[in-house]
């Protein structure tokens, strides 16, 4: 394997390092409580450390297929003899290659209301930035509506549609212009007569939260995305990190919290310096390409002429 393709492999290694330390940043139940009281009606004013105790069981992160037919979450009685547990159905870890490449949700979990019997299905989803190959709403749309097809035979039977669950897909959108949220969900515009149609428009919900690369000002109106800004940064040092969590948040900082905060640090470390170099290589390529001296182009990138020689005769045959 030669030096660009293990750059490119390591790069992309690093990368897929930092996507899954910031899920399950994302994945903690305080952080997703947070979550829930700025965006799920039901939760909104409430204290984020209340609301941890209406989410059940342990947040399912980056194991649940979205494709059709594999979106397999199946109840099972947890001790106390209610069906509040869930588990993986076909998803055992002897045959988990076989399942390498599928996509898969980011975060899921049920949540149940404060009535103490209905529940709702909220998926997480973190994105670097708005993607460029499609709109980003389309993709929350099929989120959204795998999230009803697959509560078939699970969380309802038959043609039981009166029990279908409430979901939310709430998109957390990193590297954005502005601080910014939407809510997207269903309308009933009466084209003739006022007939009052039964059945329930809250069933699909869809929240698209923008995160600036700036941290945002302290205050109420960004609350929620400073929270999330804080932890997804690649600017700020761990220290800084920990500090607006616990001092702004009063959020315990745990061990997981720590280490996961830790090791996003450092990744985010190794993806600027990364960067930088490749940036560094990039300009010494291009003034070779354009003919300027070995002594001139260490000038300009303030390198050793031994550095630049190394840089170009690395990428030689490329040039060529």
């Amino acid at each position: 394997m030669d030096t660009e393709i293990k750059n490119a492999v390591s790069a992309a290694d690093q990368d897929a390092q930092y996507d899954d330390k910031a899920k399950r940043l994302l994945g903690n139940k305080i952080i997703l409580a947070h979550i829930l009281a700025k965006t799920v009606d039901e939760f909104k004013g409430m204290n984020p450390k209340d609301v941890v105790s209406y989410i059940e069981g342990e947040p399912f992160i980056s194991v649940v297929p979205v494709e059709p037919g594999l979106t397999n979450i199946e109840k099972i009685p947890s001790n106390d003899g209610l069906e509040n547990g869930q588990r993986i159905v076909g998803m055992n870890t002897e045959n988990a290659e076989i399942n390498e490449g599928l996509v898969r949700f980011d975060i899921i979990f049920y949540v149940r209301m404060k009535d103490g019997i209905s529940q709702v299905i909220v998926n997480v989803e973190a994105q670097k930035d708005e993607p460029s190959g499609y709109h980003i709403l389309n993709r929350a749309v099929f989120y959204v509506s795998r999230l009803v097809s697959s509560q078939k035979e699970r969380d309802f039977v038959k043609t039981n549609y009166n029990d279908i669950r409430r979901v939310f897909s709430i998109w957390v959108c990193m590297g954005m212009d502005e601080s910014s949220m939407a809510y997207v969900h269903l309308a009933k515009d009466d084209l003739l007569g006022s007939y009052p149609w039964k059945g329930r428009l809250d069933l699909l919900n869809i929240v698209l939260i923008g995160i600036s690369n700036e941290l945002p000002e302290h205050d109420e109106k960004y609350e929620l995305h400073r929270l999330l800004s804080t932890l997804l940064s690649m600017e700020l040092t761990v220290d800084e990190k920990l500090g607006i969590i616990e001092k702004e948040y009063s959020i315990v900082v745990d061990d997981r919290i720590r280490e996961d905060v830790s090791a996003m640090c450092n990744l985010s470390q190794g993806i600027r310096e990364k960067g930088r170099a490749d940036g560094e290589e990039k300009f010494i390529l291009n003034m070779h390409k354009k003919g300027y001296t070995l002594e001139q182009i260490a000038e300009c990138a303030e390198k050793t002429i031994e550095e630049v020689e190394a840089v170009i005769k690395k990428r030689e045959p490329v040039l060529a």
